[in-house]
């Protein structure tokens, strides 16, 4: 007597992964999430093995698996992948406080984010 199963979210030739507690400020994941929408996964997955930013790694790895997931549990065809989605959102902030001069208290937020990327599969167009 369980629960009914829930529709599906997205469409049918749409897969997602979702990574989250990224130890980034999330105008900074955006910065690099940016840089990948729009582009067909081979491309995007290139610029993130060859970006300079420390988050890249944490970015491809969440690409990764979102191409697992069309692969795998979907049944899509990895060549025609293209990023559809990708966004970014806020998560916890640790809040964290410094001793200042004359008995104050300078506070210092430690961002985290999330990450969802979507992935969608385009026939080429002859």
């Amino acid at each position: 007597m369980g629960k009914s199963a829930r529709a599906r979210a997205l469409a049918d030739n749409e897969a997602k992964a979702v990574c989250r507690l990224l130890r980034v400020s999330p105008q900074k994941l955006n910065d690099v999430a940016a840089g990948i929408r729009g582009k067909k996964v081979d491309a995007a997955l290139a610029d993130l093995q060859f970006s300079r930013k420390r988050i890249a790694q944490d970015v491809k790895k969440t690409l990764e698996s979102a191409i697992a997931n069309a692969e795998n549990n979907h049944d899509l065809d990895i060549n025609e992948l293209v990023v559809a989605e990708a966004y970014v959102g806020k998560n916890m902030v640790m809040k964290r406080w410094k001793p200042r001069a004359r008995g104050r208290v300078g506070r210092i937020q430690k961002f985290f984010s999330q990450l969802t990327i979507v992935v969608r599969q385009v026939e080429e167009a002859a």
